[in-house]
């Protein structure tokens, strides 16, 4: 699981993997080392309408609903946006990149815009 912040965005894109641990467990979480202090980010399903975020202590956590999980993980829908106050959110499948990266992406989505280059 990948998370971006730019400004009031907040987005986390997901592998295949990442999207089977959510189908099996409803939870996902990250952890990022700064020196003596982490940053997790996590994933919860709820039973909620929308997606929301919170933040405690040094944890980021986007609640995703049941049903737009349960949409993300049996179709090909790509992904899911929300505003939650002035934070804009957005969850999605993570696609490999079209250019060369430094990047293990073999667990990645296949990219659509491939397909269409070829």
């Amino acid at each position: 699981m990948k998370i971006r912040i730019k400004g009031n965005a907040l987005r986390y894109r997901l592998t295949k993997s990442d999207i089977a641990g959510l189908a099996d467990n409803g939870y996902l979480q990250e952890l990022t080392s700064f020196a003596e202090q982490p940053l997790i980010y996590a994933l919860k399903v709820v039973d909620d309408d929308t997606l929301s975020a919170g933040f405690s202590g040094n944890t980021i956590t986007l609640f995703m609903p049941k049903r737009i999980a349960a949409e993300l993980i049996n179709t090909d829908r790509v992904g899911f946006d929300a505003k939650n106050g002035a934070l804009q959110l957005l969850v999605e499948k993570d696609f490999t990149c079209l250019d060369n990266v430094d990047e293990d992406q073999s667990d990645n989505y296949p990219n659509p815009l491939a397909l269409q280059n070829n």
